[in-house]
């Protein structure tokens, strides 16, 4: 089986490659900028441009199109954007295509609780979010249909090398449990 990351808004970074080697052998890349290095200084560059040219619905687009020529049965892993883009789509998605995803702190998954995934998607939730409760989405989240929801004691951003937020320990828990827990 397949796994799939479905990246953040800064999209294919050595960062990214490290931390799919991390997590095997058989690991694919979709991300929003047909794997350029786009070289993002900071996060805030990364996010004015994705928003400027590319978007959620864009993302979802090039993710979806990504997947229908994709002939192996998938685990998709998506992170911040990506993971709210894989959410947004998992009513649609093909369950013979795809196994499973694992969505960590996806943000905008609070403008999409009406979605009821036809998948089995894990939810990895930070433990505070700036811009909304974590709480008050978790719990309209919690007993849905194909839905796990994982609460954490890291910031958004914590599996990423080039977040503000990124947190070493975080980052090696999860890369583990990536591992040995999402095939």
């Amino acid at each position: 089986m397949r796994r799939i990351i479905v990246s953040d808004i800064f999209g294919k970074t050595p960062a990214l490659d490290k931390l799919c080697a991390a997590i095997g052998a058989d690991v694919g890349v979709i991300d929003p900028y047909a794997g350029e290095d786009m070289g993002f200084q900071t996060e805030e560059q990364a996010y004015e441009f994705f928003m400027e040219n590319i978007g959620l619905n864009g993302y979802c687009h090039i993710v979806q199109s990504t997947l229908e020529k994709t002939p192996s049965l998938t685990v998709l892993i998506g992170f911040s954007v990506g993971a709210s883009a894989v959410w947004q789509i998992s009513e649609s998605l093909n369950a013979e295509k795809v196994k499973r995803a694992v969505c960590f702190y996806g943000s905008q998954v609070r403008h999409l609780t009406e979605i009821h995934p036809n998948i089995m998607i894990d939810l990895v939730l930070p433990t505070h979010e700036a811009g909304f409760s974590v709480d008050a989405l978790a719990q309209s989240l919690s007993g849905r249909e194909n839905v796990v929801l994982h609460r954490t004691p890291y910031l958004h951003g914590f599996m990423n090398e080039l977040s503000k937020n990124y947190d070493k320990s975080g980052y090696t828990r999860y890369v583990g449990w990536l591992c040995h827990s999402v095939r």
